[in-house]
C-alpha cells in the first residue's frame, strides 16, 4: 500500500498539479530550442518526477544573455543538445515531491539553482564543483524553465524569502553569479570600482561593489534610461561612452585610482577598454560573455606596467543563500532594471531582438 497522498509512482500529488494529472493530464505549454534560431511554442510532454525530485509549477523565468548565446547558435556555460527547454532563472510553487523528499511540500514557494553537481568527480571532491565533470544543468543540458512545469532535483531548490515575489526570486540566479564574480574581485572598502555595461548585471554588479564599500563607483552605458536607473541605484557618475571622452569624465568625478574595472558586456572592445582604464595593482574582471571565437587584442607591456589582474567568473558556485537572503532583506534592487514580463509566446522576439533586449530585463511567465 503506498501512502496516502502520493500516486502510484510515489509522487506526492497535492495541489493543483495532482489534479491535473488524476485528470490525465499529459502535456504542457513549453518554449522548445531546436537549433539556432528555431524555438517552438508547443505541448511538451509532463516531466517525470524521480524520488528524489520536486515538480515545481514555474511562476517566473528570467530571460538571461545565456539564453540569446544559445539561441544564435553559440556556446553559453554548458552544452545545450536540442530538442531542449531553455530557461534557468526560474521559481515558482511546489506541486509535487518524490517519495525520498523530505523537506518540502506541496505549496512552498521556491527558485532553484540550475547547477547540479555529482559531488563524486575529481573537481566536486577538490572545492572547484562548478567544473563538475558531469553537471546537470536546467535550462541547458536537461529542460528547464519557460515552461509550465519542470521537475528538479531538491538538492537545488530553495524557499523564497516571507518578502521575495517570484519575480524576485527568479533573479536569484544571476545575482548568484554576479556574487562569485564580486568575490573574486576582492574590493577593499575605500577603493574606486568602474562597471562597463548597464544592463541587469551591471546594475547588480554597481550595486554589490557599494555593499562591498567601494568609495566611487561609476558606470559606463551608452543607454540613457539604464544611466537614470544607475543613477538611482547609487553610482556616482554615469558615462556615456559613445558621446563622451570616458577617461576625462572619470578624472573630473575625482576617480585618480581606478582599483575595480568589472565588465558587463562581453564585446572584445569593452574588455579591450576596461584593460585600458585600469588603474596600477587593479583587478579587471571580464564577467561578460563573449561569443566562443572571438579574440581582445592585449599590450602585454600594459599588464606588465600595471600589474593587473585579468580575471573571470564562472557561474555560481554556492551563493544561491546569499544571493536570495540580500533579495529578501531588500540590501539588493533586483527589480528597478525589469522592463516588463511576457507570456512563452513572446520569447522568442526577445531573444532575437536586440532592440528589444535595450530596455532592460524580461521575466517570461508561462
Amino acid at each position: 500500500m503506498r501512502p496516502a497522498g502520493r500516486d502510484a509512482s510515489g509522487i506526492n500529488v497535492g495541489g493543483r498539479a495532482g489534479r491535473r494529472r488524476e485528470r490525465g493530464r499529459q502535456k504542457m505549454r513549453s518554449a522548445v530550442f531546436y537549433g539556432k534560431h528555431d524555438l517552438r511554442i508547443e505541448e511538451h510532454e509532463m516531466p517525470s518526477v524521480g524520488p528524489e525530485d520536486v515538480l515545481i509549477r514555474v511562476k517566473a523565468c528570467g530571460v538571461c544573455g545565456t539564453d540569446v548565446h544559445i539561441y544564435e547558435g553559440d556556446k553559453g556555460a554548458a552544452e545545450v543538445t536540442p530538442p531542449t527547454i531553455l530557461g534557468h532563472e526560474f521559481s515558482g510553487i511546489v506541486e509535487g515531491v518524490g517519495e525520498a523528499v523530505m523537506d518540502y511540500r506541496p505549496g512552498d514557494r521556491v527558485c532553484v539553482d540550475p547547477n547540479c553537481y555529482c559531488g563524486a568527480c575529481t573537481p566536486c571532491r577538490s572545492g572547484v564543483a562548478h567544473y563538475c565533470e558531469h553537471m546537470v544543468g536546467y535550462g541547458t543540458t536537461v529542460n528547464g524553465g519557460f515552461a509550465e512545469y519542470c521537475a528538479v532535483n531538491e538538492r537545488q531548490v530553495y524557499r523564497l524569502g516571507e518578502r521575495t515575489s517570484f519575480e524576485q526570486g527568479a533573479m536569484a540566479e544571476p545575482v548568484a553569479c554576479c556574487l562569485h564574480g564580486i568575490d573574486m574581485c576582492r574590493i577593499q572598502p575605500g577603493s574606486q570600482a568602474v562597471v562597463i555595461g548597464g544592463g541587469m548585471i551591471g546594475l547588480l554588479m554597481l550595486q554589490l561593489a557599494k555593499l562591498e564599500g567601494v568609495a566611487k563607483v561609476a558606470l559606463l552605458e551608452p543607454v540613457e534610461e539604464k544611466r537614470l536607473v544607475a543613477a538611482k541605484l547609487g553610482a556616482d557618475v554615469c558615462i556615456d561612452p559613445l558621446q563622451e571622452d570616458v577617461e576625462k569624465e572619470l578624472q573630473k568625478a575625482g576617480f585618480t585610482w581606478v582599483n575595480t574595472v568589472i565588465e558587463c558586456v562581453g564585446r572584445p572592445a569593452t574588455i579591450e577598454q576596461a584593460i585600458h582604464i585600469a588603474g596600477n595593482k587593479a583587478v579587471v574582471m571580464m564577467f561578460g560573455l563573449t561569443k566562443p571565437d572571438e579574440t581582445i587584442s592585449v599590450k602585454p607591456f600594459e599588464i606588465f606596467r600595471k600589474e593587473l589582474e585579468l580575471k573571470a567568473s564562472y557561474i555560481n558556485p554556492y551563493t544561491q543563500k546569499r544571493a536570495l537572503d540580500l533579495i529578501d532583506t531588500g540590501r539588493l534592487d533586483v527589480s528597478s532594471m525589469v522592463c516588463g514580463t511576457c507570456g512563452l509566446e513572446k520569447l522568442e522576439e526577445i531573444l532575437s531582438s536586440p532592440q528589444v533586449r535595450t530596455r532592460g530585463k524580461y521575466i517570461v511567465c508561462p
